[in-house]
Parts: structure tokens; C-alpha cells; sequence
């Protein structure tokens, strides 16, 4: 399934949504321009998990370089599909918990998610030293939050049935809760395996991100019912 738009106009301007989408993007052009040394530039400002665990544990590496990396690590994507598939879901759901929560709660927010996603991934892949990055977490976490939200806000989705194509208006409690199921059933088949075996995808922090956002927002009693209908 891939989400085209929702019908939940935004009540405000995204500031926070925007500038998020933009810092990735440029990161993203600032990797590119290195060229051959974009594989160290990842190690170094990826998160690495066994790095983590031994900085926090027994401080056999730099502890602030190392936790630096839980923050970093959300603003660096892998490649061009990595960088559009996130921005894309950020634009089309972060408008709307930008609403709900406030600009600058909205960024603490988002930022918190990235860290409870980077620490079930390192919980899940304790003995990884493969870099990980994405904003995925963080943005899983703002699913989470739309879910819960607006469950009822209607998504204009594409569902690929092969050959067939179709487009579909399904609630927001459908569309996203499938994709938890589906990352959740994902995450639980890569229990035992290595980092590189489920492919290199941080499933975990999907997880984490998600489950993260869903509770803060129920725990903030934050459900609201959408904006007149209309595109986004």
C-alpha cells in the first residue's frame, strides 16, 4: 500500500514538518558531494549498536560520540528511495500532529520517537557494528501519533493488486494499523538474525517508533477528529 494524500487539511502552517524535510534533504545532498568517503562519513554518524552498548556499558569507546549518533543517525538516508519514501509519509501525517501537539512540542516529539526507536533497534541488534540510518523511527513514531489521533481521517491509498492498480479511501486506523501489523510480524520473524539479514531495514525501530508514538499521544488524551475533508 502506498499512501497518495489524506483528507485532514492542516489547521496551521507545518513549520516543524517543513524544516524536518528540508534538514534531511539537504543532509542528504551533503552526502552525495562525498563521494568515496561517504562509507566513513556513515560509520562515523550512523548508529552503530554494539558501539552504543560498549560506550554506555563500560565506556570502551567516547560515550558523547557515541550517544551523538542516536541523533545524528536520524538525518542520514542511504539513498534516494530511502530519503523520498520518508519524507513522503512525514509530509502526508506530520502536518496534522504538528496540530495536535504544537510546533515546538511537536519537534521534541518527534525527536524523542528517533531516540525510543534507536534504542529498541540497539536492544534487538545488541552485538551490530553496521551503521543504521533513517529517519524512519522518528517517523514511525508520527504514525504512532496519527493513529491514535485521527483514526478516522481518511487515506487516499494505491494498492497494487497485480496487474491492477486501485485506488482506495480507507481510514487512517486501517491503512496505518496494517502497516504496524505488517512490521510487527516482520520484526518478530527477525528475532535471532543480524542486522544484515532482515536487509539491512531497522524493523525494530519502526516498532519502537510507532508503539512510542501511539502511547504518548493516548497518554496526552490527544484524539481529535479530522478537518473537514479535503485534499492536503
Amino acid at each position: 500500500m502506498i499512501p497518495l494524500r489524506d483528507e485532514n487539511p492542516s489547521l496551521t502552517v507545518p513549520f516543524v514538518t517543513r524544516a524536518l524535510i528540508v534538514a534531511n534533504t539537504l543532509v542528504f545532498v551533503y552526502e552525495l558531494l562525498l563521494g568515496p568517503d561517504l562509507r566513513e562519513f556513515m560509520n562515523v554518524w550512523g548508529l552503530r549498536p554494539e558501539r552504543l552498548v560498549m560506550s554506555v556499558s563500560d565506556h570502551a569507546s567516547p560515550l558523547l560520540p557515541a550517544l551523538a549518533t542516536v541523533f545524528t543517525s536520524m538525518f542520514l538516508h542511504g539513498g534516494w528511495s530511502h530519503l523520498i519514501g520518508n519524507m513522503w509519509y512525514l509530509y502526508i501525517f506530520g502536518d496534522n500532529v504538528e496540530d495536535a501537539l504544537g510546533h515546538v512540542p511537536y519537534l521534541l516529539f518527534y525527536l524523542a520517537s528517533g531516540v525510543t526507536a534507536a534504542a529498541l533497534h540497539t536492544l534487538t541488534h545488541v552485538g551490530s557494528m553496521l551503521p543504521t540510518v533513517g529517519a524512519s523511527g522518528a517517523i514511525a513514531g508520527v504514525l504512532g501519533a496519527y493513529a491514535f489521533a485521527y483514526p478516522g481521517a481518511r487515506v487516499v491509498t494505491l494498492v497494487p493488486l497485480f496487474p491492477f492498480f486501485q485506488i482506495v479511501r480507507w481510514p487512517a486506523w486501517v491503512v496505518l494499523g496494517l502497516w504496524f501489523v505488517l512490521q510487527f510480524i516482520l520484526g518478530v520473524g527477525s528475532l535471532g538474525q543480524s542486522a544484515a539479514g532482515t536487509g539491512g531495514i531497522a524493523i525494530w525501530a519502526h516498532i519502537g517508533g510507532f508503539a512510542f508514538g501511539w502511547a504518548a499521544m493516548a497518554l496526552l488524551g490527544r484524539r481529535t477528529a479530522p478537518a473537514v475533508a479535503g485534499a492536503e
